[in-house]
Formats: C-alpha cells, sequence, structure tokens
C-alpha cells in the first residue's frame, strides 16, 4: 500500500492513538501528493505525473534526517486534466472538485492537530488550484500553514541533461519525463511507440507564449497530434537516475525548509 514510501514514514499506517499522542504536532510536515490520470503520448502510461511526484517523495523521505518529522498521505491520483481529454484514457476533476476535495483533505489535517501541510503538485495543469486553496486555508485558519509547491521547481539538474529547445517545448512526455519513467517503471514506457513532437503554430514575434509570461488557453491537441510535446527518443534510464536523484535532493532540502519555518506575523507587531 504504501509504495515507494518508506512505511515509517506513511501517514496512513498510525493509528489514531499515535497521531494523539505525537509530540510537537505544529511542525510535523504533512505531505499530500497531487498528480493526474491523463495521456502522455503513445509510449507512456496515464500515471506519469502521480508515478513521478510519488517516486520524488518517496526518495526524498528515505534521505530525510530521521530528526525532522514528515509523513507522506496517500497520493490523490486524479487532477484537473480537460486540457487532454480529447484523447482516451484521460480522466479529469473539475476545478471546483478538486479545489473542494484538498480543502477537505486539509481540514481533516488541521482538526488532527497538525499546522504544516504540503501541496506537492506534479501535475503542470493545476498549480493555480493549488495556490488558491493553500491561500483560503491560510486566510481561514491564521495558524495554519500550507504551501503550494510543484514537484519540479526545487532545484535539480534535468536542465543540464536537456537539449535548448527540449527546455523551451518539452513540457509533456518528452525527454525528462520519459527518462524518469524508464528509471522508475521501465515495464510500463513504450520507447518504440516514441516520437518528437513539438508544439504546431506557436505565434512568432509577439508577446504571446504557450507558458510564459502572458500564456494563451489552450487543449493539448491545439498544440500536438501525438500528445507528446517535447522529444522522448532520445531519453535514457541513465538520465532519469540523474534527475530523479537530483530533484529528491531538491525535496530534502524544501522538507528541512518547511520544518523550520515560521509564518511571517507582521500583523501581531
Amino acid at each position: 500500500m504504501h509504495g515507494y514510501i518508506s512505511p515509517n514514514r506513511f501517514f496512513p499506517y498510525l493509528s489514531w492513538a499515535d497521531v494523539q499522542k505525537m509530540p510537537d504536532k505544529e511542525n510535523v510536515v504533512i505531505i499530500q501528493p497531487v498528480g493526474a490520470i491523463e495521456q502522455h503520448g503513445p509510449h507512456l502510461p496515464l500515471i506519469v505525473d502521480a508515478a513521478i511526484g510519488m517516486a520524488v517523495l518517496g526518495k526524498a523521505l528515505s534521505q530525510l534526517s530521521d530528526r525532522i518529522p514528515a509523513y507522506a498521505l496517500p497520493p490523490l491520483y486524479y487532477g484537473k486534466s480537460n486540457e487532454h481529454w480529447h484523447f482516451p484514457g484521460t480522466i479529469t476533476l473539475s476545478a471546483s472538485t478538486l479545489l473542494a476535495t484538498l480543502i477537505e483533505v486539509a481540514e481533516s489535517i488541521y482538526r488532527a492537530g497538525f499546522r504544516k501541510f504540503v501541496l506537492m503538485n506534479s501535475h503542470g495543469g493545476q498549480p493555480q488550484i493549488m495556490e488558491i486553496a493553500a491561500r483560503d486555508l491560510h486566510v481561514k485558519y491564521a495558524d495554519f500553514l500550507v504551501f503550494p509547491l510543484f514537484t519540479w521547481r526545487v532545484p535539480h539538474i534535468a536542465g543540464e541533461l536537456l537539449s535548448d529547445r527540449e527546455k523551451e517545448f518539452g513540457i509533456h512526455a518528452g525527454d525528462a519525463e520519459t527518462s524518469v519513467m524508464l528509471s522508475i517503471l521501465p515495464e510500463q514506457v513504450k520507447m518504440e511507440a516514441a516520437v518528437t513532437e513539438y508544439p504546431h503554430g506557436l505565434p512568432e514575434d509577439s508577446l504571446l507564449s504557450m507558458e510564459g509570461k502572458l500564456p494563451f488557453a489552450w487543449a493539448t491537441r491545439d498544440l500536438t497530434q501525438t500528445g507528446i510535446l517535447g522529444d522522448p527518443t532520445v531519453a535514457t534510464k541513465e538520465k532519469g537516475d540523474r534527475i530523479l536523484a537530483s530533484v529528491a535532493d531538491g525535496w530534502v532540502r524544501v522538507i528541512a525548509d518547511i520544518y523550520a519555518f515560521q509564518q511571517p506575523q507582521a500583523w501581531k507587531q
């Protein structure tokens, strides 16, 4: 049941008595992984985002100091993936359903006495929902410290291993994701079906962009015929091992920072 997570770091393996008597609950770090079940081209399984998030978190928690109390909740496999729903197999929640789910899970954690809650999101189509949930929770509960984090935004070395074109346009099922999947679930990767496809029809000589500061709304089928945005054909397990290790190292650092974090309280001064 715990998958990549060490049993001693898996929250559901605790009893209610364990939770009740846990010391210093205000600083215990509770992590909710959030993924997606969505198309990732013809060569990768639907579970990519959830699988990568759990592999990163499991590796990070295994390296975390025993002095830092941190627990993983079961992953929320489903996310807001309607940009991919033209590709069969994609399962999506509405933004309102995902937001309500995150808030209700968080409030359950709050009622148990915990005050540090991480939304560890691995799907690029829903960081805004994480941010709204975190802000609303902290506004409602001033002593609840909530962190809406994206798995890939910690320091890591992936950029050193990818081409310039891949770094700019390889946002889905490309080199990085395929390499990590070759590292963690190689039997689920069909490299013979991998093809290169970069976004079609992007505006030229324009301030507007696909993912930049001035983006336009898009569905995946607007940009790609295969569901791939990138070049998975150059992916390797060795590259994936290095990327996974570096992202996990980044998460060790950020979990330690969250454990030490104290909310600014200018309003109390």
